[in-house]
């Protein structure tokens, strides 16, 4: 059997993945419990199925260019990327947030018709772009990959795109939501010349979550 490697985003989707692999009876070895932990590889309770743990951002490349045959990735990711590589395949319905336009409560409101330009700090500029360019609105974005809350704060940009989930963390930093760019869960994705060549192998691995989904 063909070894399939899965790839895996850290933080709040895994968070909400590891139950649904458990109904799927995909448990990883115990080290990948072990948050001090640096190993890369994991394997787990089916055989010649590993998995890998790696920052969101980075599951869709890894995909892409072949070094996992399948994985998780959000719908910001994918859509942020864009590869034509990735088949995105089953609707795991967790990691559930939205992208969204946000401003100081004290700056004007975001308003279209009276505006030719925004500055944006985000680190989906390509997203950011993409949409605001269908509105005939010109984003100039400023890639910040941490801490975007702040830059409203500082004087570097008029507004902020950022997944949004309960709406603390813009509360707290006293921002206030304008727009909803998109609203995200988190898809099984997988490369698509591996679905080609591993049909049945990833098949079986889909067929798992699609029955974990519903019990």
């Amino acid at each position: 059997m063909k070894k399939i490697i899965f790839a895996v985003p850290k933080g709040r989707i895994l968070d909400d993945l590891l139950p649904l692999m458990k109904k799927a009876e995909i448990v990883p070895e115990k080290e990948f419990f072990n948050t001090s932990s640096r190993k890369l590889i994991f394997k787990t309770s089916l055989p010649n199925f590993e998995i890998i743990r790696v920052r969101a951002f980075d599951v869709a490349t890894f995909v892409a260019f072949g070094a996992a045959q399948i994985g998780v990735a959000g719908d910001d990711v994918l859509k942020e990327f864009n590869y034509e590589e990735i088949y995105s395949i089953l609707d795991l319905d967790i990691g559930k947030c939205k992208l969204s336009l946000a401003k100081q409560k004290n700056n004007l409101d975001f308003e279209e018709k009276k505006l030719g330009n925004i500055t944006v700090a985000t680190k989906y500029k390509d997203t950011v772009i993409n949409y605001f360019a269908s509105k005939g609105v010109r984003a100039e974005c400023i890639k910040l990959n941490g801490a975007i809350e702040l830059a409203p704060k500082l004087g570097i940009c008029d507004y902020i795109v950022d997944l949004v989930s309960t709406g603390k963390t813009l509360y707290e930093n006293d921002l206030v939501e304008q727009e909803v760019l998109m609203n995200i869960t988190a898809k099984l994705i997988t490369n698509k010349i591996a679905f080609k060549l591993m049909n049945k192998e990833l098949q079986q691995i889909v067929k798992k979550f699609e029955v974990a989904k519903i019990e």
